[in-house]
């Protein structure tokens, strides 16, 4: 028997206008990766969020990404790494005041979007990204796509991380995602997806479009919050793996 952690990208609203089911996800999920008002989110939609997180027993993790409402953070960005690591610095200290003034402590960061993509590619960018969070919290957990640029840059670091993997989201053979403009690179069907989560954990390894197998430490299952039907996915991707006998845990 194995565990696995099950997390989403929430807490994407912007003043009133709603992105996803928040409050419905956080029955389902044991980690919450909170947008810290970059690419989503403003100081009241993450207060809330945070303190429903933490009132169900959520782990709380900061979700910074670009600058970038208009394109909820999915277009790249060409900003200096003195920009980036601003810009990582601001958005993780008001994610840590808004855990603490919700009662609880940032556990965990994640990277949006574009800023996820090109660090997954740039050894350098993801090393500019994790140093700049781990300087203000040295104890994070560094959410990673294995087999990717990231993979190598928490290993040389020393940090604490967890490898993880997509469940609404196709793969590329070298263990990126595919583009979310490309046929079949987002996933919907919940029966689907949980069989398929199921077969990666099994194999101990991402399974590429093409069907090619990358073996990688996998700790945690990820659930957009704002993918259509994400919780009925999450619903029934939690079943399926709990009646597998695979335990669902935080981090």
């Amino acid at each position: 028997m194995r565990k696995v952690d099950l997390n989403s990208d929430i807490g994407e609203g912007f003043g009133p206008w709603v992105m996803g089911d928040d409050a419905g996800l956080l029955e389902v999920i044991t980690s919450a990766n909170i947008a810290c008002g970059f690419h989503a989110g403003d100081p009241d939609v993450m207060a809330a969020t945070m303190a429903l997180a933490q009132a169900r027993g959520v782990g709380l993790g900061a979700h910074p990404g670009f600058p970038d409402l208009q394109g909820f953070g999915r277009r790249r960005l060409a900003l200096s790494h003195r920009e980036i690591r601003n810009m990582i610095t601001y958005q993780l200290g008001a994610a840590q005041a808004m855990a603490r003034a919700a009662g609880g402590q940032l556990r965990h960061l994640k990277l949006h979007g574009a800023l996820s993509n090109m660090a997954c590619e740039d050894a350098e960018l993801a090393r500019v990204c994790f140093e700049a969070a781990l300087r203000i919290q040295p104890d994070l957990v560094i959410l990673v796509q294995p087999q990717t640029a990231m993979d190598q840059v928490v290993r040389d670091l020393g940090c604490a991380w967890a490898g993880e993997i997509f469940a609404d989201r196709a793969y590329n053979d070298d263990a990126t995602l595919m583009d979310r403009k490309a046929p079949g690179s987002v996933l919907h069907d919940p029966t689907e997806i949980a069989a398929r989560m199921l077969e990666m954990l099994r194999a101990g390894a991402i399974i590429a479009q093409s069907g090619k197998h990358i073996p990688c430490r996998i700790d945690t299952i990820c659930v957009h919050g704002d993918t259509a039907g994400a919780l009925s996915v999450a619903r029934t991707l939690r079943q399926t793996l709990e009646a597998a006998q695979i335990t669902i845990a935080p981090l």
